[in-house]
This record gives C-alpha cells, structure tokens and sequence, in this order.
C-alpha cells in the first residue's frame, strides 16, 4: 500500500516496506501562544522560520495549520502554504477540518497535498471527501464522530472502515487514505495507549492502510515528554503507524532508531549517517 504525496519538485512515498515518514508538527497554534499572536496579526514570518527549521533537523513533509481563534482559515490557510512552498520544497499536510479553507488552500497548492482530516461525522465525510477528490490528494482519516473519540478500539475500528468505505465510494482510492486511531493524553486516560495500540493493529491488519498518530499528545502534561514519546513511537512504529507527526527536533533519533532496528534501513545507513552528522556538528566550534 502506498500513498504518494508531493510538492513541485518531490515526492515521498508512505508506505509499509519503506522508511518511517516523519511529519512535522510544529506550524499549528495549539498551545503556541507567540504564534497564535503572529497569526491573528496576519504575520508568517514566524510559519516561515518554522518550516525551514523542521526540514533542516529532517521532517519529510510539513502540516500547516493556523486554527486560531478569530482567524479567518479560508483566507489565511492558503496564504501559509503559498509562504510555506516559497522556503521549502517538501509536500505539504494541509491541516483543517474547514471544507473552504481546505479548498483555497489546495486551489494554491502545486502538488499532490496530504489533507488533515476527514472524520466520521457525516457532514466531514460529505464535505471534506468531496473537495479532497476534486483536487485529487490523499487524506487522513481520524476515527473519531459526533460523540468524539470512542474510548474503545472496537469503535475506533468500525470506524476506519467507514471512513474507508466513504473515501472509496467517493472515488478516493484505499492507498490514499491514512487513518488516524487518536491518539491521548496517558495521564488523563491510564488505559488510553493500550486501547490504541490494539486499534492500529487490527486496522492495519484489516484495511491494509497506512496510518498516521499525533505522537505527542500521549505524554501531554507529564514529565520526560521526549522519552515518553521515543518510546511510544517505538511501539506503533512497529505495530504499522509510518508516517507519524511529531516534534522532529525532539524524537527523529528515536524514529531512525526504530527503522534500523526493525529492518526499514538498509544496512542501517540512515542512523549511521545521521550519527556521523551529530557527531560532527557538536565538533565544531
């Protein structure tokens, strides 16, 4: 099963015999209070700077989302991406749940986007389905619906399915579908991770899809986030999760990592490289 998504002038293939694909998280101003200011002012300049410092420490693609109170998503959304695309040449992650401002955002896009997200409220499976087929991207699918993210993995399962099966209907083909199990906070749902990691094995096994998880918000208000997360993606990296969003800087080593160790880098060139480029960044002064 592969997904392809691009930019211009690159391609990056998801897939399950492949290397992880690391998704930068860091354009979205949930809990960022500098960039929320930024952009309900209008500014980039702080979007700009962000992109360019995700793919320098290794992200292969990029999310770009500015749901900010009392911003305006269909004006500003594609007016980050143009700005977005002027500094960096990796495929985007258009990230909004708005159908207008998903829309303006993919009319500028020059690529095949990955859009964040589709969900299984029917008003999100009707609008976002559409305009994601009308431009022709891939799509994530966050099994999550009216009444929220279900607490049990039986009903995150069923619906993937759905989702699948809606995206399909619409003319979306499975490959370019992702599914998102939802991931949350450990702290505030001791039994959370558990029910998640047997939701992205059964979907993985029962859909053959790739799948994607916002790796953070599992260590979210706890103590040693970036190990708990290195560990955490250990875990779902192996159970299929292989394109996750994540805080590069912080956990890309534990990413490598994994890869080396389960066989998704050949000779373990990857890890190696990336440790010979640490290791001559620290000496020099």
């Amino acid at each position: 099963m592969e997904t392809r998504v691009s930019s211009s002038t690159r391609e990056v293939v998801i897939s399950d015999s492949g290397p992880t694909i690391i998704i930068g998280e860091r354009i979205n101003p949930t809990g960022k209070k500098k960039l929320q200011e930024e952009l309900l002012a209008g500014r980039l300049d702080l979007v700009r700077s962000e992109a360019i410092q995700q793919v320098k420490d290794g992200a292969d693609i990029l999310d770009v989302n500015v749901g900010a109170t009392g911003v305006d998503e269909a004006v500003l959304l594609p007016e980050a991406v143009k700005t977005v695309m002027e500094v960096v040449d990796v495929p985007l992650c258009i990230d909004s749940g708005n159908p207008r401002a998903l829309e303006a955002a993919l009319r500028v896009y020059k690529g095949r986007a990955l859009v964040n997200s589709v969900t299984a409220e029917q008003t999100s499976l009707s609008n976002v389905l559409a305009v994601v087929k009308e431009h022709d991207a891939a799509v994530i699918g966050l099994t999550m619906d009216e009444k929220g993210i279900p607490p049990d993995a039986a009903r995150r399962i069923e619906l993937a399915h759905l989702i699948v099966e809606r995206a399909e209907k619409a003319g979306i083909k499975r490959e370019n579908v992702v599914i998102d199990c939802c991931n949350m906070p450990a702290a505030a749902n001791p039994g959370a991770p558990s029910v998640l990691l047997e939701s992205i094995d059964a979907v993985r096994r029962q859909l053959g899809v790739n799948l994607t998880l916002g790796a953070s918000n599992v260590s979210f208000g706890l103590p040693e986030r970036s190990l708990l997360n290195g560990v955490f993606l250990a875990m779902v990296i192996q159970l299929g999760v292989n394109c996750p969003v994540v805080d590069v800087a912080k956990v890309r080593q534990y990413i490598l990592a994994v890869d080396a160790l389960l066989g998704k880098d050949n000779y373990m060139r990857r890890f190696i490289q990336d440790f010979r480029k640490r290791q001559k960044a620290q000496a020099t002064p």
